[in-house]
């Protein structure tokens, strides 16, 4: 099957739309990045026991969860056209768990295909990569925003897998220029994965419709 999309033109418009809000997009990563820190810095005294590290990862777990809600939110709404709203963040908690699960639930197949042989779980990790974007699109629940995402990719492996490796890219780049390129890099990254969604999911709706 003929790819839906170009990483071309994903590359293009997902960095149109990246720098036309730069400053808040990185300013959120650059904040949530030192957050993180602090709360490993400040809770690496209570690490020492098994319950202090407990409570520290999942305290950073349920940050990191509010923050990609929060996050992806702000991604579409930019490609809406608006202001990212830091109240996304409040908006977006209440699916924390659902988050949560699925994201467990996803990483546990991953992990199983990693092992077997790798290529199984780079399918799997393309083929699911969307359950995010469908709790926070959506507010799909945990096994249908998993299913939606695997229905949403299929015939659109190879075409993914190299929009993977274009973002692996951008990534080392960014790691490359002193690493502070890196907080341009991620919220780039974040907004091509957003578009190809929105993309693939417009393809979609239009594909049913006919």
């Amino acid at each position: 099957m003929e790819p839906k999309f170009m990483i071309s033109e994903v590359f293009s418009t997902s960095w149109k739309y990246t720098k036309s809000q730069i400053w808040v997009l990185a300013g959120l990563f650059i904040g949530y990045f030192i957050l993180s820190s602090i709360i490993s810095l400040f809770g690496m005294p209570a690490q020492g026991s098994m319950v202090g590290k407990i409570i520290v990862n999942l305290i950073s777990a349920i940050i990191g969860c509010v923050f990609m809600l929060g996050y992806l939110k702000n991604m579409f709404q930019t490609l809406d056209g608006e202001e990212p709203q830091f109240s996304a963040y409040g908006q977006q908690s209440r699916k924390i768990i659902t988050y949560f699960v699925a994201s467990l639930i996803m990483g546990i197949a991953v992990s199983i295909g990693i092992i077997l042989l790798i290529v199984p779980g780079i399918y799997l990790a393309i083929r699911l990569q969307f359950y995010s974007a469908y709790i926070v699109e959506e507010d799909c629940g945990i096994m249908e925003s998993l299913q939606k995402s695997w229905k949403l990719t299929e015939g659109q492996v190879m075409p993914l897998f190299l929009l993977f490796l274009a973002m692996i890219g951008i990534a080392i780049v960014g790691c490359i220029l002193f690493f502070v390129g890196l907080f341009v890099a991620a919220p780039l990254i974040y907004m091509m994965q957003c578009y190809t969604f929105r993309k693939l999911n417009s393809i979609s709706t239009t594909t049913e419709q006919q």
